[in-house]
């Protein structure tokens, strides 16, 4: 078990997947995603995570909430909402095919604002669309493109109208959830947001755990496998 293999064992791991070979090395795959040694070095402190470094987490999520006792979770790929946006529900119909959104207690959606990571999380249960920035900015608009992508989904899905009265959109403000104090940092926040809510734990991290969140994800990434 990955429990019993030490710390130093682990370290050691991570020193050598940051360490010199052939960026295109194939890291780990799993899910259809393939991670390079290129992908895993965004991992370094104070690098920007790209896509597959967060889509590949992503599906760890959704693998281990499969498990008996969490929530069931749906995450969508860090290229839904732009489709979504450039095209609508046209473009995106289909990216549900054999998954019902609406019997999923939670719906991740990673969104890339150019040089900023943001997570929007679709609670099913609660009724609920909220944005959580890493740097305190709105996602009013997000959220409400979002719920208007819900609603088609569920008239194209089941015929039903999804009353939006019924319904809370919220963009998180800085005080309610941690804040990054630099600019590297926007991807493993939005990462940690996502593995939090889906445990239905409080947001308890701060600044100060990103050095060790980082090397902690290189470590999960390569073993296929949340800690």
């Amino acid at each position: 078990s990955p429990f019993n293999c030490s710390f130093q064992a682990m370290e050691r791991e991570v020193i050598a997947a940051f360490g010199k070979g052939e960026p295109d090395e194939i890291m780990s795959s799993a899910f259809k995603l393939k991670v390079t040694r290129e992908d895993i070095q965004t991992l370094r402190n104070l690098r920007w995570l790209n896509d597959e470094v967060i889509n590949f987490y992503m599906s760890l999520l959704v693998e281990r909430n499969k498990k008996e006792g969490y929530p069931a979770v749906h995450a969508f790929s860090t290229f839904f909402y732009p489709k979504l946006i450039s095209g609508g529900y046209k473009a995106v119909r289909r990216w549900t095919r054999g998954v019902d959104l609406f019997k999923q207690d939670l719906i991740l959606v990673p969104i890339h604002l150019r040089v900023h990571w943001a997570l929007v999380v679709i609670d099913v249960r609660k009724t609920t669309v909220k944005y959580f920035d890493s740097m305190g900015q709105k996602g009013d608009k997000i959220c409400e493109a979002l719920f208007q992508y819900l609603q088609e989904e569920s008239r194209e899905k089941r015929n039903l109208e999804l009353t939006f009265s019924e319904w809370t959109l919220h963009s998180m403000e800085s005080h309610e959830i941690p804040q990054q104090l630099n600019g590297s940092d926007c991807g493993v926040f939005m990462c940690k947001y996502a593995d939090y809510i889906s445990r239905d734990k409080p947001i308890t991290f701060t600044q100060n755990h990103m050095p060790y969140f980082r090397k902690k994800m290189v470590w999960e990434i390569i073993h296929q496998q949340l800690l």
